[in-house]
């Protein structure tokens, strides 16, 4: 037998060897050839196994219909066998079809209900009931995901719930509604049921109030001209002892008066200065784009209201592109729209990282000066294009050691915290 008639064999056999156990499922490879690598788990979903001491069971049920005429269930259950695929045998992942295993009567009661949706077979649309919901379990807890069709925020999903199951520690998050012209009951209800649905308890909480340091993390909504040095103590506080905190901010207010949209900077009274010293700045500008929405007003026209269209710069269209696709919070973005946004300006500062999350398109530019954001005022948008035009920073994560805006200590424990130079694409108002 020649040399190369050894190798040629050596290597059939290896991949006859690998063949039978990708076929008895022993072995599970897969090359994540997507662009954003939706497959393929951040380090931290990576290395949740050095922080579980005993098992976690992932269960997915989901219907064989759904599975039949849908390609997610099977994406969901490729990023599953990821989690496995890293976990050193912490974790378990198994597939269950309620109709076919008998438990259907269960589901209700694990908090697993099923949706209606449309499945269109032999020409004919139907009406189809199916289940994808997933259990985790860990010794005596367990937390739901009740439906999940999509991978956008599944890892994240996954992810905190583990660590929350493991660590014991409830997901709870504080809410400080902080505008002066907004309340969470009028325009943030939206808010509360999206983070229930996501897995956390909710807590208003008034600013200036002290804010335990037990809560997941805490979400502060406007504030640049109503905190004052209390209640901005008390952020920076709880962010000082390794709280996380997510930042909806505007320099700038817009508002309809007498019928009329109009726009006034704020006054700052210490939010932004603080935001400054963490290393991102919000400027006293609007992004206007060309990737925006289109608004119907009523105008005044020979003496009769007419109704006009207009793509409006103002409300930015955010793009899947406009997302960091490096970063685990955005990996999986697929856009957003956010209303009379300002432009971020990341800072060096000592030991804090700063990345940004999401930006404008290359079209977009800036107003800074006059502000006339009113649609008959359309010939005044684009004044400063010339001058103005290119990629706007619209919302960053920052991560390290911040340094204390009280001046009590130079930096306490590592936190993370998110700034959005926006407080409207949450108002229930657009939302709806």
């Amino acid at each position: 037998m020649t040399k190369r008639q050894e190798v040629t064999i050596t290597i059939l056999s290896a991949a006859a060897i690998a063949l039978a156990l990708l076929l008895s499922g022993r072995l599970w490879l897969r090359l994540d050839l997507t662009a954003n690598k939706v497959y393929t788990i951040s380090r931290a979903s990576r290395s949740l196994a050095d922080d579980i001491p005993d098992q976690v069971n992932i269960t997915y049920f989901v219907s064989a219909k759904l599975r039949q005429l849908y390609p997610v269930p099977g994406e969901i259950i490729d990023l599953a066998r990821e989690y496995v695929a890293y976990s050193r045998g912490k974790i378990r992942f198994t597939v269950r079809d309620p109709a076919k295993d008998g438990v259907e009567a269960d589901m209700q009661m694990l908090g697993i209900y099923p949706r209606q949706m449309q499945a269109i077979e032999h020409n004919e649309a139907t009406i189809a009931s199916v289940y994808s919901g997933i259990l985790l379990e860990y010794m005596d807890k367990s937390d739901v995901i009740p439906f999940v069709f999509s991978l956008e925020t599944l890892e994240y999903d996954l992810t905190s719930r583990i660590r929350a199951l493991v660590s014991g520690k409830p997901r709870e998050a504080g809410i400080i509604i902080a505008s002066s012209t907004k309340t969470l009951e009028q325009n943030y209800r939206n808010l509360t049921g999206i983070l229930q649905v996501s897995g956390y308890k909710t807590r208003t909480i008034p600013a200036g109030d002290e804010i335990p340091i037990g809560l997941s993390e805490i979400i502060v909504i406007g504030g640049v001209d109503t905190l004052d040095t209390g209640a901005l103590l008390a952020i920076d506080g709880y962010i000082q002892n390794g709280g996380k905190a997510l930042f909806m901010v505007q320099s700038i207010e817009a508002s309809a008066q007498g019928g009329a949209l109009q726009a006034r900077p704020l006054t700052d009274g210490g939010l932004a200065a603080m935001l400054r010293s963490y290393g991102v700045e919000v400027e006293e500008a609007f992004v206007l784009d060309q990737s925006c929405l289109t608004i119907t007003y009523q105008s005044a026209g020979a003496g009769f209201p007419m109704i006009r269209l207009i793509r409006y710069p103002f409300w930015v269209s955010v793009t899947r592109e406009g997302g960091n696709s490096a970063h685990t919070i955005t990996s999986s973005f697929s856009g957003l729209d956010m209303f009379w946004p300002n432009p971020l300006v990341l800072r060096d500062v000592e030991g804090v990282e700063a990345v940004p999350l999401l930006y404008s398109t290359d079209d977009a530019w800036l107003m800074t000066r006059d502000f006339a954001i009113n649609p008959e005022s359309s010939f005044m948008f684009t004044t400063e294009e010339d001058g103005t035009k290119g990629v706007k920073v619209l919302g960053a994560a920052l991560s390290g050691r911040f340094p204390s805006w009280g001046g009590t200590a130079d930096g306490g424990e590592p936190s993370r915290i998110i700034v959005i130079g926006n407080d409207e694409f949450l108002n229930d108002e657009y939302l709806e």
